[in-house]
């Protein structure tokens, strides 16, 4: 007994003595804090004066959690954009430097998750769980680093997909005025990614809470939210959590991308993030250029979409596909800020109001959309059919308008325009429907061979449903071709072509009704 008190002492001894040992070699040391103090408050943004070694796009610290980022840094005070409630700021309130710049959580615990650009949640699932915390801006990959678009990105949709394809790491701009369907592409897009390997990014920017909430609840619905990360910015929230809002949504889909896989980001839309940093300039007495936007606003879209890219495959190959959303005024393209998106990016979707009113959707007008790389990425199954249908709905688009004269036709121009009617009624389509890969080819062949022209027009609807249905007959090992085959073989064409006939044999014209029709 008396042993084992004298080893315990033995132990005390030692631990106090190495204690004494550290407190005696330890020399306090002072830690350099600028702290400096709110000039004045405004809308969004704080004068701040006392922090003279700030620096650009550094992230500054107010009372109650508010965090800020320095935008203006002038000789005697720096112009701070605020990320949070500032109701409760006054002039005199300290503000701290926190040496570091915006960084946003990121990693797989993100996806199924609705937060904010701060990564706050807003589902009311409890505390986000991330892996790492990457800055929100960030350069982008270097020209050597980059492959080429090779791989398509499948919207579900027919007259994207055969007529505007989209690739994998590409820029696609979807653009058209409010109210004709541009969020509803978008969310077709991400519903077809469903076992597609394809991560998804949505990015809401001061859209209505009501507008989110039935996008969530559709995308939650369709079982997209699994893939999926929603961040969040609501129209009653600071400008300045609408301005960091695409960045922070591109550097989450950077992470993913760096681990080699597919990512699509949807921006909806840059138009609310171009009011947004223009309200914030003008506020911190920046100089208005065109439309009293700042002279830098083409440069804060180039270098957020140029982050979208394909990675060469010693980089893992993974790729970030961009699809920006821009609201026109009036059908004016030409404004400042689509023209400087159409430039940026590598096509656009254009979206025609006089198409929504007609009822044709998606409201896609052909003419004016463009894809400047998915070609090389599309299929070849959908080559083999995309040139002679452009070529084909583009005359029949003349045609229409010279008819609308009353001008007798003959029978050549007749009949273009009525195959041309069954081609725009083909690409029509019903939102939230995507449809397979199968499904469009056995469709846009059964165009391509005139199949639909015996059909009466006011039963293409389900004529082309019918096809789709039969699109599941098609022998597996023609599917698998469909996707890897360089070429679609004249075999494959023919059973294909075979079983979109067979679907259609109930749905053949009466003569009195082709009289009619052609009348």
């Amino acid at each position: 007994m008396n042993q084992e008190l004298q080893s315990l002492q033995e132990v005390f001894d030692r631990t106090f003595a190495d204690i004494s040992q550290v407190r005696a070699a330890f020399t306090s040391q002072l830690t350099l804090h600028e702290v400096g103090t709110i000039t004045t408050v405004s809308t969004g943004i704080a004068k701040v004066s006392g922090l003279p070694g700030v620096g650009f796009e550094e992230l500054v610290k107010f009372p109650a959690g508010v965090f800020g980022i320095a935008f203006n840094v002038d000789e005697n005070e720096i112009g701070v954009v605020l990320l949070g409630d500032y109701w409760h700021l006054n002039t005199g309130d300290e503000v701290e430097r926190t040496g570091r710049v915006m960084d946003v959580a990121v990693g797989d615990g993100l996806l199924g998750r609705v937060i904010d650009p701060l990564g706050r949640p807003l589902d009311g699932k409890g505390t986000v769980v991330f892996s790492e915390r990457l800055p929100i801006e960030r350069p982008a990959t270097p020209i050597m680093d980059r492959a080429p678009v090779t791989v398509p990105l499948q919207t579900g949709i027919k007259v994207i997909d055969a007529l505007i394809p989209i690739g994998r790491g590409q820029r696609e701009l979807i653009l058209g005025d409010r109210q004709t369907g541009k969020t509803a592409i978008a969310l077709d897009t991400i519903l077809n990614q469903r076992n597609q390997n394809v991560l998804c990014v949505y990015c809401a920017i001061g859209q209505r809470a009501s507008s989110v909430a039935k996008t969530v609840a559709i995308l939650r619905e369709k079982g997209a939210l699994d893939y999926t990360v929603v961040v969040v910015t609501e129209g009653n929230d600071p400008p300045g959590l609408a301005y960091i809002a695409p960045y922070a949504a591109t550097s989450i889909a950077e992470h993913f991308m760096q681990t080699g896989r597919d990512v699509l980001i949807v921006y909806d839309d840059l138009t609310q993030h171009a009011r947004a940093y223009r309200e914030l300039s003008l506020l911190l007495r920046r100089p208005p250029g065109r439309e009293a936007f700042p002279g830098d606003i083409f440069y804060i879209h180039s270098r957020l979409l140029e982050r979208a890219t394909h990675l060469r495959e010693e980089l893992g190959g993974g790729s970030l596909t961009a699809l920006p959303i821009i609201e026109t005024e009036a059908q004016n393209i030409s404004a400042y800020i689509p023209t400087n998106l159409i430039s940026i990016t590598d096509g656009q979707v254009y979206l025609s109001p006089s198409l929504f009113e007609l009822g044709v959707l998606p409201a896609v007008d052909v003419g004016k959309s463009v894809s400047r790389v998915g070609g090389k990425a599309q299929l070849s199954a959908y080559r083999a059919v995309a040139g002679d249908l452009k070529l084909a709905y583009a005359q029949f688009e003349e045609l229409e308008t010279f008819a609308r004269f009353g001008a007798r036709l003959d029978d050549i121009t007749r009949k273009s325009i009525d195959h041309g009617r069954r081609i725009r009624a083909c690409l029509q389509q019903p939102e939230f429907a995507p449809v397979s890969v199968p499904a469009q080819i056995a469709i846009l062949l059964a165009l391509t061979a005139e199949l639909f022209d015996t059909v009466p027009i006011d039963q293409m609807t389900a004529a082309e449903q019918a096809v789709d249905v039969a699109a599941t007959n098609i022998p597996t090992e023609v599917c698998v071709r469909l996707d890897k085959a360089k070429k679609l073989t004249d075999e494959d064409r023919k059973t294909i072509i075979e079983i979109a006939r067979q679907a259609l044999e109930t749905f053949q014209i009466l003569p009195n009704a082709a009289t009619k029709e052609n009348s």
